[in-house]
């Protein structure tokens, strides 16, 4: 009963906090998280088992509804051009500043890992409310940022697949262990896609007929869980196989109606994503973060400065202008779900440190609220520059 009643008063305040934010014009997970860490400060729970089982449902979910709902294999395949270089020179030279901060502060290879690979992807959330909340998601840069956004997930589950191999292995793998690595992860990839090219859409052409009630909602469900399942049964994370198969379903007609989608949307956000929010700020120690120094000032700055830095470079170097390759710079700044997921794995394998969680979560918040502010600040400057009437030439009358 107590139990019931600790998971009820969480699930209460995260939706409140999260409403409060959501009206101040911030993301509602920063409600989440703030609610999970007040939680800890007042009950002060001895046994989170129970909230560790929900956060992983909840992260399954996040990934399962990020692939299932924002990515789309056939607009992904006419913009992987134009956002290719974009893409890899962002992630580059993020995760070339994370793993060389870790290095540097003398962590585990594995850590500066971890460290690396949660400043490599961008959320996609984020950066489509901040597109739309600036009237810009149509624009040439704006486009290209949601493509990027959506490969960087992609990207992201990748290098966590190799990263939890690595952390399992506790060390490096040989070539015959990243052979054995590859494998499973083609095996799995291949067996997905016979899922989703034959087997799903026979199953799913059948549920439609079936006249028990929420069938397709039920099979929906049921994928992602079995998705999980299955990727763990290749040695991988539940999460890479949750993501993995929303993304199958993305392209299925009968499982995209959009009623079934705003019930998987419901039952993610409305239940188990808020329980995985909370879980991080319950699992920030409050000794850490009141001691949080210089160390979490660079985690910060340089995870910002990296995407920018790395997403400017990109875009010039693909013929876009100063003005739009600073936007799309600043516009693949903000983090949210995909870091808080592996932060959360390295906590469970026991290779991230307090520290180190601690100030991954403060950076993640940093970069939800500075990147808008940031970004409409750089669009607002464009459109300065292009309404200034160009400056007539003057002849030199000094003799």
């Amino acid at each position: 009963m107590e139990t019931l009643l600790q998971i009820m008063a969480i699930l209460f305040f995260a939706r409140i906090f999260s409403e409060i934010l959501e009206r101040s014009g911030l993301p509602g997970l920063i409600g989440e998280m703030g609610a999970g860490f007040l939680f800890a400060l007042t009950f002060k729970p001895d046994d989170i088992e129970i909230f560790t089982f929900f956060a992983e449902l909840g992260a399954i979910f996040l990934l399962f509804t990020a692939g299932y709902r924002e990515v789309h294999i056939k607009d992904l395949k006419a913009a992987s051009k134009s956002a290719l270089i974009p893409t890899l020179s962002q992630i580059i030279v993020a995760f070339a500043f994370g793993f060389l901060l870790g290095d540097f502060f003398g962590f585990s290879f594995t850590e500066s890992l971890f460290l690396a690979v949660a400043f490599s992807p961008t959320s996609i959330s984020i950066v489509v409310k901040t597109l739309i909340d600036n009237a810009y998601l149509s624009s040439k840069p704006g486009s290209l940022m949601l493509t990027s956004a959506i490969f960087d997930d992609i990207i992201g589950i990748f290098l966590l697949t190799l990263l939890v191999s690595v952390a399992t292995l506790n060390q490096f793998p040989s070539g015959i262990q990243v052979l054995w690595i590859l494998a499973q992860m083609l095996a799995f990839a291949l067996i997905m896609g016979l899922l989703g090219w034959k087997v799903y859409p026979f199953i799913f052409k059948h549920v439609q007929r079936m006249h028990s009630k929420e069938s397709l909602f039920s099979f929906v469900i049921l994928v992602a869980l079995f998705s999980a399942y299955l990727s763990e049964l290749f040695g991988l994370h539940a999460v890479i196989g949750a993501f993995f198969g929303g993304v199958i379903l993305s392209d299925l007609p009968p499982a995209k109606i959009d009623a079934v989608q705003k019930k998987v949307s419901g039952v993610a956000y409305g239940i188990f994503t808020p329980l995985f929010f909370a879980f991080i700020g319950l699992s920030i120690d409050t000794e850490v973060l009141s001691s949080a120094g210089i160390f979490t000032a660079l985690v910060i700055i340089l995870a910002l400065c990296g995407k920018l830095i790395g997403g400017f470079i990109g875009t010039k170097l693909t013929g876009f202008s100063s003005e739009d390759s600073l936007i799309f710079g600043i516009g693949m700044m903000p983090r949210a779900g995909i870091e808080l997921v592996v932060i959360a794995i390295g906590k469970e394998l026991g290779i991230i440190s307090n520290e180190l969680f601690a100030s991954i979560v403060l950076m993640v918040v940093m970069s939800i609220i500075v990147s808008p502010i940031l970004l409409e600040m750089s669009i607002k400057y464009k459109e300065k520059r292009m309404s200034m009437p160009e400056m007539e030439n003057i002849p030199d009358k000094s003799t």
